[in-house]
């Protein structure tokens, strides 16, 4: 085993150990929840690696390094996530690769990924990016849709050819009334996803916690977490 896969393999072993004490303690069985290793920052040949221990869910955020990725891991079992702020200009090359856009937060975006979607044959899974340190209306610093717009958003991916709806995701607000309180964030979520699933019932999706904050999301219900550092290591500064 080369120096890299055997860190990565101690890395992943931690995470599924975490993953497994928190489903341990919130009385769930370890398969309700999906690990998502976030790859960004990091190469295709860490992707491969991965893949070969067992992984089978990977994460992007960034179109240009995610598409030559996926092009050059095209061959290998993986469910690609696109989690990142998505510009429409970047939605036709996402489209190709993507099996879910988990940061669907606007109406502009479903027509674009939709049509982007038909043109390749291909139905994307979509999440809708639920932002709590919004107001009603407003949108969050890290993209995101109010809570009280995401009915009106569910209905609109529902409709779209080529989309299907499949739940929520959020990233743990730095700023607002959730600010440092990552249970109740994630909780207030999982509410929302339940009134989602009043009109959407198969969607079913919620897709929270990361390598700070996994334990709370799973203690929460999340069904996915988007794990990158606590696999892969501190990630080198972007430029």
């Amino acid at each position: 085993m080369t120096d890299r896969k055997d860190e990565l393999a101690k890395n992943l072993a931690k995470v599924e150990r975490r993953i497994a004490d928190a489903c341990a303690a919130a009385g769930r069985a370890r398969d309700e929840v999906t690990l998502i290793v976030v790859t960004k920052t990091y190469p295709a040949s860490d992707v491969r690696i991965l893949s070969e221990l067992g992984v089978r869910h990977v994460a992007e955020n960034r179109d240009q390094d995610a598409a030559p990725k996926a092009a050059a891991c095209a061959d290998l079992p993986l469910t690609w996530h696109f989690v990142g702020q998505l510009q429409t200009n970047k939605v036709r090359s996402v489209a190709g690769y993507a099996d879910f856009v988990q940061s669907v937060d606007r109406s502009k975006l479903v027509t674009a990924l939709s049509k982007e979607a038909v043109r390749a044959g291909r139905e994307l899974g979509c999440l809708i990016q639920v932002a709590l340190d919004a107001g009603e209306s407003a949108r969050g610093e890290r993209g995101g849709v109010a809570p009280g717009g995401i009915e009106e958003l569910a209905g609109l991916v529902a409709a779209a050819p080529g989309l299907r709806l499949d739940g929520l995701m959020t990233v743990a607000p730095l700023s607002g009334e959730y600010a440092g309180r990552e249970q109740a964030a994630f909780g207030r979520l999982m509410d929302l996803s339940t009134d989602l699933r009043r009109s959407h019932p198969a969607a079913t999706m919620v897709s929270a916690g990361m390598s700070a904050d996994l334990e709370q999301a799973v203690a929460a219900g999340a069904t996915h977490v988007r794990v990158g550092s606590a696999v892969l290591g501190v990630r080198p500064s972007l430029r």
